[in-house]
């Protein structure tokens, strides 16, 4: 008779899968040179830190970044900030970019051919478990309790899923689930999301993470290439496909989240939105965030650059400013101005008599006398000129920035560049 799988045999016989390659359009400009993985995130963090440090975190010591678009900056972050794991302990972060590994001439296609492109990389490492995930989410989770409950249940593919706002669910895939957790009915991006049963105003998003038996896995993927009306994309074609074979269960966020206060909420957020970023940004600014990046026992783990602490000074007429709810970065030089509810990342000069409210500052930008910020997200490497006002005059903002509909303001390098002229 088998016995149970211990955490740690489970943590062996897995692969972690980060897939990192999509456009990230949705967030704007703020993509335009660079991936959504690596766009700044909480002062001094980038997105996939947080899919990286849950698998480091958990155990999950064998681990591949699959890239693709403007992965220029994502990559030397990887290399400078995650070239610790040690390949004679049977430990890698391995960089799968585009490269045409199989016949045909093409690049990744799907997140689905991405994986399937590196089939020969799989089979080589020979996992029992395959977990597949998206680099672009904010979140704090213990991968190995999924295994385990994987495991256990005796399916071939694992789903994430949490509870979302029904309408909010048009940006993600639904399941519908039967009383066990096998998952009946799948999906993606619908314009009217299926409630849960008798909560009408609550649909079963799922979070974009996978756990596959590793045959089956390469079955479905080998089967998908083959196929000519496919997007080769996990969450159009290959779990509707594990649905309708009924070979799928879902995964609730809460049998996994890792949270320092037990009777907080599971915080999971998908950053893909101008308005989504900033609202996720200043949610670590609140008094109590739910997402703790305090907690010791489970860090954040990423490259960051030795800096001088951060300084606060009087402004130039010798008077002090003041700060409310604050993330405040090394290197970062305040000068007698007002700034509530913001992240200010690294290297970020404020300069006198400003005045900044809910802004989330990206490294390196600075802000010229006298300015007022409100609801701005500044991209990295901006110089605000003197006197500048953002998030006061709707129609201005438009004409010169990119602007949500809900009222927050993108400021970047070339948008600052055209007001010059």
């Amino acid at each position: 008779m088998d016995t149970p799988a211990t955490r740690t045999d489970l943590q062996r016989a897995t692969l972690a899968i980060v897939l990192a390659g999509g456009r990230g359009t949705r967030l704007g400009p703020l993509t335009n040179k660079r991936v959504k993985p690596a766009v700044y995130f909480g002062g001094k963090y980038r997105i996939i830190d947080f899919a990286l440090s849950n698998c480091l975190n958990s155990g999950i010591r064998r681990i591949a970044v699959v890239t693709q678009y403007k992965a220029h900056s994502l990559l030397r972050h990887l290399q400078r900030g995650w070239g610790f794991l040690r390949g004679e302990f049977n430990e890698f972060l391995d960089l799968w970019p585009a490269q045409q590994r199989v016949e045909g001439a093409h690049w990744y296609r799907g997140t689905a051919d991405a994986v399937y492109q590196n089939l020969d990389i799989i089979r080589s490492i020979a996992p029992k478990y395959v977990v597949v995930l998206a680099g672009d989410h904010v979140y704090k989770m213990d991968y190995t309790r999924m295994i385990a409950d994987h495991a256990a249940s005796g399916a071939d593919c694992t789903v994430g899923c949490i509870e979302v706002p029904r309408l909010e669910a048009r940006a993600f895939g639904v399941m519908a689930v039967d009383e066990s957790r096998r998952v009946t009915g799948f999906v993606e991006k619908p314009d009217d999301p299926p409630a849960m049963p008798g909560r009408p105003d609550i649909a079963l998003a799922s979070m974009g993470i996978y756990v596959f038996e590793t045959p089956y896995l390469i079955k479905l993927l080998e089967e998908n290439i083959s196929l000519s009306a496919t997007d080769h994309d996990f969450g159009k074609d290959i779990i509707p496909r594990v649905v309708t074979e009924g070979h799928a269960i879902a995964h609730p966020f809460s049998l996994s989240c890792v949270t320092s206060d037990a009777t907080t909420e599971p915080y999971w957020r998908d950053v893909g939105t101008i308005d989504a970023y900033w609202s996720a940004n200043l949610d670590l600014a609140s008094t109590i965030p739910t997402l703790d990046l305090y907690d010791r026992t489970w860090p954040i783990w990423t490259y960051q650059e030795q800096l001088p602490p951060a300084k606060f000074v009087r402004d130039l007429n010798g008077l002090q400013g003041s700060g409310t709810n604050l993330i405040v970065c090394g290197g970062c030089v305040i000068t007698g101005s007002q700034i509530s509810r913001s992240v200010l990342s690294s290297n970020v000069v404020v300069k006198s008599f400003c005045n900044i409210a809910e802004a989330v500052l990206l490294p390196q930008v600075t802000v010229g006398a006298s300015s007022r910020l409100r609801m701005v997200v500044v991209d990295r490497g901006c110089e605000i000129p003197d006197g500048t006002v953002i998030g006061e005059d709707p129609t201005l903002d438009a004409e010169r920035f990119y602007r949500t509909e809900s009222g927050v303001v993108l400021v970047t390098q070339d948008a600052l560049a055209r007001m010059r002229k």
